[in-house]
């Protein structure tokens, strides 16, 4: 290839990137690297079976994004987020603080099992909705939870973020490998971010809310798709202990539970397909062949070899280095290229386990700083405006700098504790 050849490759990724943040005339996020990857394969800048290579390497990552849409679209159109926001509302006693408390725990289990796109997607509007029965003058507390946390728990297991499976490939790491390594930064993270979105929203939380918050009636196909949930953990589990890749159980566990829910209502399955945000497994494809395409061009083995080489002259400094820089660039060019991009990086450099760690946790936690950081926060804004509420880029700039930093610090270190 031409060194023109190679500029133009890198200018048509980075304009795709930006199209999936900023949206431009309102377009969905998946059509500007869908637009990419074809102008790559048009302009013979990519060969076709090379981007067939960059699709094919996602499969996983679709299986495992397919099951859990799947899934939490069930859960939802049963009720079962509702009805765990609005027990945790009826537990509050008239209590904002409590309330925000127990939504957080709440925001912590959704995370662990079911991934923080789903605690972004389907938790959000349960919250809202709370919200509105327990008449509380202002939402917005409640609400900032589900964004945080989506991404301060999205490290406790491997299933808990879809990041998880692109920084490690077909490298993640069994259950019993997975939280020596994780707990801690986890429970640092999980906890760092409560203390201080608390603190921030001391003055917000000064309201009264109503005693009297009705809770619905949990459905018995409501209580099914619990159990689904349920029983899809435990398989996830297990697939992860046993080193078995997670796409193929999750979405067989995800069309196992909807088929059983849909048989049982009599209810035919085009609604609830239709009502899931399938856009994003398109998005993601669409990005891993935006990364084969830098590969091409070099960009994945440069970094590869710098991660090498820093690495091996200072693991430690290294491994922090690349968790803090991998959160800004999150922020800059959102976590889902980043994580693609790193974790071709890592995967092809076979650096310290300290190093994976730290950016592991640099791309699931640093997106906190900004509404662009992340898919989950992304999906989590639009879930906002559709609840007629607003909150604006510098706003949540401003509380991101506030509770990210000691979150993200905590975890990083601790994370450097591991052997």
């Amino acid at each position: 290839m031409t060194v023109a050849s190679d500029i133009l490759i890198c200018l048509i990724a980075l304009i795709a990137i930006a199209g999936v943040i900023i949206r431009p005339f309102a377009l969905p996020e998946a059509l500007w690297p869908l637009i990419g990857a074809a102008l790559l394969v048009l302009l013979r800048l990519l060969q076709p079976s090379d981007a067939l290579t960059g699709v094919t390497k996602g499969i996983d990552v679709y299986l495992f994004l397919a099951g859990m849409l799947l899934l939490s679209e069930v859960a939802r159109e049963e009720g079962l987020f509702e009805w765990l926001a609005a027990l945790a509302a009826k537990h509050s006693r008239g209590s904002a603080t409590r309330l925000f408390a127990l939504i957080y725990v709440v925001g912590v289990g959704v995370t662990i099992f079911l991934s923080n796109d789903a605690t972004a997607v389907v938790l959000t509007p349960a919250v809202a909705a709370v919200a509105r029965s327990a008449r509380a003058e202002r939402p917005l507390p409640y609400l900032l939870v589900c964004a945080f946390i989506a991404n301060a728990a999205s490290f406790v297991l491997p299933i808990s973020n879809p990041a998880n499976l692109v920084i490690y490939g077909t490298h993640l790491p069994p259950l019993l490998q997975w939280l020596p390594r994780y707990t801690l930064p986890s429970l640092l993270s999980i906890i760092a971010t409560f203390i201080v979105l608390r603190l921030t929203q001391q003055r917000a939380l000064l309201q009264s809310i109503a005693t009297d918050v009705p809770v619905p009636r949990l459905s018995l196909s409501g209580m099914t798709a619990a159990v689904g949930i349920a029983v899809t953990a435990l398989l996830l589990l297990t697939a992860s202990a046993l080193s078995v890749p997670l796409g193929a159980p999750t979405a067989f566990a995800g069309a196992a539970t909807a088929l059983v829910v849909l048989t049982r209502e009599r209810k035919w399955p085009w609604k609830t397909l239709g009502s899931i945000s399938w856009g994003v497994i398109p998005l993601v494809a669409g990005l891993f062949v935006m990364v084969q395409a830098l590969d091409k061009v070099g960009v994945i083995l440069a970094l590869s070899r710098l991660l090498q080489r820093q690495s091996a002259e200072a693991p430690l400094r290294t491994a922090l280095a690349s968790g803090l820089s991998i959160a800004g660039a999150c922020n800059l060019m959102n976590n889902l290229p980043a994580g693609l991009l790193v974790g071709s990086a890592v995967q092809r450099a076979q650096p310290p386990d300290a190093l994976m760690r730290a950016v592991l946790i640099g791309v699931d936690l640093g997106p906190n700083f900004s509404v662009t950081g992340s898919l989950a926060t992304i999906l989590w804004l639009s879930a906002l405006r559709r609840e007629g509420l607003r909150i604006g880029a510098v706003e949540f700039l401003k509380l991101g700098l506030l509770v990210t930093p000691p979150a993200l610090l905590l975890a990083l270190a601790s994370s450097m504790l591991v052997r």
